[in-house]
């Protein structure tokens, strides 16, 4: 029983320092963008790059950690959003609204989780590829707005498969659109969730919910 105890304070204490150099890493991010390093990261977190390989194994594992943490907490916000007891209109544009408000909120942390940095500085780390890294998860969120949708929405026919390519297609079209606004800010965003939401609207507001269902 002691070494069952032992164990479980080991794992309880590895979480807490994981969290905490997360933490430490969220820090330099939002700082430095794509440009964060390991060298800088370990020194915010007052320890030495090697320990902070010991946790993670290289950018890769603390990017899919950083990751992880992010795409988490986006998509509690989104499902959030789509759960709020409103007409289904409202629910889509606040879900494009959540999503669009996150990005705006932490620049730095979406470039540093979406784009590789163009001009950052020659280093030993400049051959880490963001955008294999970044595929996976906007594959999450695509998959996780069609379990929503096939969850809520009649579609007829095939519902799971036209779910799943309404889930990765919302989400494409979020990605891009969001990714060209953050850079270009050619319009507020509130005229951006309109026009996205109306692009959308056609075919959304004709489809049933499912009975017993939250509704979309």
């Amino acid at each position: 029983m002691e070494t069952t105890r032992g164990a479980e304070r080991q794992r309880t204490a590895a979480e807490r320092r994981r969290r905490e150099l997360l933490e430490a890493a969220d820090r330099v991010v939002l700082r430095d963008g794509p440009q964060a390093s390991m060298n800088a990261i370990a020194a915010e977190a007052g320890i030495t790059k090697p320990i902070l390989y010991r946790h993670f194994g290289d950018k890769g594992g603390l990017y899919r950690a950083l990751a992880k943490r992010h795409t988490d907490a986006l998509l509690s916000a989104l499902r959030a959003a789509l759960d709020a007891p409103s007409e289904r209109r409202e629910r889509v544009e606040a879900t494009l609204d959540t999503y669009l408000a996150a990005i705006e909120a932490r620049p730095q942390v979406y470039r540093f989780l979406m784009h590789p940095s163009d001009d950052a500085a020659p280093s030993p780390e400049q051959g880490f590829d963001v955008g294999r890294h970044s595929a996976p998860l906007l594959r999450r969120l695509g998959e996780e707005l069609g379990k929503v949708i096939a969850e809520r929405v009649d579609l007829g026919p095939d519902s799971q498969q036209m779910a799943r390519i309404w889930g990765h297609g919302i989400v494409g079209m979020m990605h891009a659109a969001g990714d060209w606004w953050l850079g270009d800010r050619p319009c507020s965003r509130e005229q951006l969730v309109r026009s996205l939401a109306d692009l959308l609207w056609g075919r959304l507001a004709d489809a049933g919910d499912l009975p017993g269902g939250q509704g979309f």
